[in-house]
């Protein structure tokens, strides 16, 4: 996608070419073999369906123009394979023509291939709405020449905020497939943090692409405990932290730590602060929660985010109870982003039920058992409704994990 649209600039007519290049490669492949490089070849096909397409569509000067564009294409080395050129196109699609709220969704849908509904859903946006920003976006690009290529260093700055927002989503999508069962997300989450890594490595002195990186790194050193022996989920506060990759929490501490030199706190670093104050546990058995509290408190003052709200509310039954938690998480009841958001409704079960309204807590733990789509975290709910019914009171908390959400923060199960 990043080398066809590059020039051509017709990320729509990219998309079209490449499907048809994959639809050749099922047809030919099987029959012919693998090429040496699959990369090259399905490169030439999408190179040719777009010039085909352009010449059936096109007249005249205009045709002719935009045929010496597509000529101008590199035509990749028959040993060599494909620049790995994502990051460049993801800095493209940050243009500041295009509006600033479609950025990270139209990186999400033309680099990283999300469907509309998935990018719909990490943005607490109506699939249908999101759907029609992303054809207005393409359109727009296209109509306007707007240049699909890598800015100037000094333009990637006011650009890199969209794109760090576009990398988290697609790490956090990829998070929720902890068994790699899922061909859509596998090694999704692998993809994210090698382009976090490529940002910090183009970016040093930006410290919110040290942020992310830390906050990837730290999420990423908890995946062998997220699933017990069974395949069952493990929610955070319930984790063996022997099973933490240690060298993974270094790493992003370190980050952390040369991230807070430059002097400018932003989301991204709040939020691996927020994931370094759960790894206290590590040392003392138990997160510190009234830093968890306090990061909450600024990451909702920067960004107004409602799952910010959800973690400091949910974060506030470790100090004042689950009463005084249940109550904030009152406050969040009219919020229509969080109707169908399933860790608004189990964390609202989990405290219903903490505080003796097993009725409400088993009616909020069916809408999120309804809301959730991993088997491992539905069954985790289904049992916790189940001691609920059996008894009258359920203690236990709730672990802070990624979810699929770009434009807001990793709350808690």
């Amino acid at each position: 996608m990043a080398v066809l649209a590059a020039r051509t600039r017709d990320l729509a007519g990219a998309e079209d070419a490449l499907a048809d290049a994959f639809a050749a490669a099922l047809v030919e492949w099987p029959a012919r073999g693998v090429p040496a490089n699959a990369e090259a070849w399905l490169l030439t096909v999408a190179r040719r369906r777009l010039v085909d397409a352009w010449r059936r569509q096109r007249q005249g000067e205009q045709a002719s123009a935009h045929l010496a564009l597509l000529d101008q294409l590199a035509e990749p080395q028959a040993s060599g394979g494909l620049p790995d050129r994502r990051l460049e196109l993801l800095f493209a699609c940050a243009h500041p023509a295009i509006d600033h709220g479609v950025r990270a969704p139209l990186m999400l849908q033309t680099v990283l291939g999300f469907d509309a509904a998935t990018i719909a859903s990490a943005f607490l946006i109506a699939p249908a709405a999101m759907g029609q920003r992303l054809v207005r976006a393409k359109a727009r690009i296209l109509q306007a020449g707007i240049g699909l290529e890598l800015p100037v260093r000094a333009q990637l700055p006011e650009r890199l905020d969209a794109v760090l927002e576009a990398i988290y989503a697609a790490y956090a999508e990829g998070w929720v497939d902890a068994e790699g069962a899922d061909p859509r997300r596998r090694n999704l989450a692998d993809e994210a943090i090698w382009l976090g890594r490529l940002i910090v490595a183009l970016l040093p002195q930006e410290p919110e692409a040290l942020g992310l990186l830390a906050l990837m790194l730290h999420a990423h050193a908890r995946r062998a405990a997220r699933r017990d022996a069974a395949g069952d989920y493990v929610p955070l506060d319930q984790q063996d932290t022997a099973l933490w990759d240690r060298a993974l929490i270094a790493e992003a501490e370190e980050l952390l730590r040369r991230a807070g030199g430059f002097g400018r706190a932003g989301r991204f670093q709040l939020e691996a602060a927020v994931q370094s104050a759960h790894c206290a546990r590590r040392h003392g058995g138990r997160a510190d929660w009234g830093a968890i509290v306090t990061l909450y408190d600024a990451l909702h003052a920067l960004t107004g985010s409602p799952v910010a709200a959800l973690n400091r509310a949910v974060a506030l039954a470790e100090q004042g109870g689950p009463a005084c938690a249940l109550a904030a998480l009152d406050e969040l009841a009219g919020d229509a982003r969080l109707a169908d958001y399933q860790p608004y409704w189990a964390a609202r079960a989990d405290l219903l039920g903490r505080t003796g309204d097993r009725a409400a807590a088993v009616a909020a733990y069916a809408r999120a058992i309804g809301l959730e789509s991993d088997p491992a975290v539905r069954r985790f709910l289904q049992r916790r409704c189940a001691v609920l019914v059996a008894t009258p009171a359920q203690a236990g908390t709730t672990g802070s994990e990624p979810r699929r959400q770009a434009g807001a923060n990793a709350s808690r199960r």
